[in-house]
């Protein structure tokens, strides 16, 4: 039997280490240039994981190690960079594919030759690039609706007219960490009327961090029968996700529809942009339930 080599848990340590230490370099080097929500920081760094770990040690299975490294990455990410749940869950699957991409291109060249690498190289360049510069981001304003239909007595225009009474998430996905409403302050919808709505405090994931309460302010900015656009003043709650412009209101006998505008601020957007819209969707719809119910 083969024994082990005595030396192999230290040099595992070290690779992990190394991968890390890249991964943190790039990191302050992207936080520094205000880069920290595009796709060199959230494809960047796996790929400089995954390399360093390839570099470093020449491992059998660059792959695993770049997965378990990764792994450890994100485990750390919440206590040393103050990250929120919602911010993990959302990159995590991307960093694993990216971890994936690299490290299986790395250990099929070193078994066939560098023709993995020749594909997956332009690739990944491409991905870095995408929303790193204007000319390389795809379109960011986007537009979801939900719709909802009013119980018979329900009077939608008065029930948008004064503060909602906001009932439990169902949203499998925004009961992940999504920021949850407790109440709201103000009323009517003449132009020039606003709202105040409190959302759940953000609870990161940092050592000894303290809760930090979120709000959005809104303002009623057109009104017509039966149609009332509320346009975002002022936001603490998606800010860190998405910068959510206006909520559009449109009712006529029992059905309700409420539109969200917003512009995506997180990159890849062939990854972030369908996440966002889903969460949007859902968010919308559930405001579209809770005017109707």
């Amino acid at each position: 039997m083969e024994s082990e080599n005595p030396g192999r848990p230290r040099l595992v340590l070290v690779v992990t280490l190394a991968g890390l230490f890249a991964a943190y370099l790039l990191y302050q080097v992207l936080h520094a240039g205000h880069l920290e929500q595009t796709s060199l920081f959230y494809v960047g760094i796996p790929a400089a994981i995954a390399i360093t770990v390839a570099i470093t040690a020449r491992p059998k299975s660059a792959t695993g190690m770049a997965m378990a490294t990764i792994t450890v990455g994100l485990a750390l990410a919440g206590p040393l960079l103050g990250e929120g749940v919602v911010c993990l869950l959302m990159s995590a699957p991307l960093f694993y594919f990216v971890g994936l991409l690299v490290g299986v291109s790395i250990d099929y060249a070193r078994r066939r030759g560098g023709h993995a690498v020749a594909v997956a190289a332009p690739l990944l360049l491409v991905a870095l690039l995408e929303g790193a510069t204007p000319f390389t981001s795809l379109p960011r304003d986007e537009e979801v609706t939900a719709v909802a239909t009013a119980a018979r007595d329900t009077d939608i225009e008065a029930a948008l007219a004064r503060p909602p009474a906001f009932g439990p998430v169902t949203s499998s996905l925004l009961r992940l960490g999504f920021p949850r409403p407790l109440g709201s302050e103000g009323r009517g919808l003449a132009v020039g009327d606003t709202r105040t709505i409190t959302f759940t405090p953000r609870r990161s994931l940092g050592i000894n961090a303290p809760l930090e309460p979120r709000a959005m302010t809104l303002r009623v900015a057109e009104r017509a029968p039966g149609r009332a656009v509320f346009r975002v003043e002022r936001d603490t709650t998606l800010a860190r996700w998405m910068d959510l412009r206006e909520a559009e209101f449109r009712w006529r006998g029992r059905r309700l529809e409420v539109t969200f505008r917003y512009r995506r601020t997180f990159d890849p957007g062939w990854y972030f942009g369908p996440l966002q819209r889903y969460a949007a969707t859902q968010a919308a719809g559930y405001l579209a339930a809770t005017f109707t119910s």
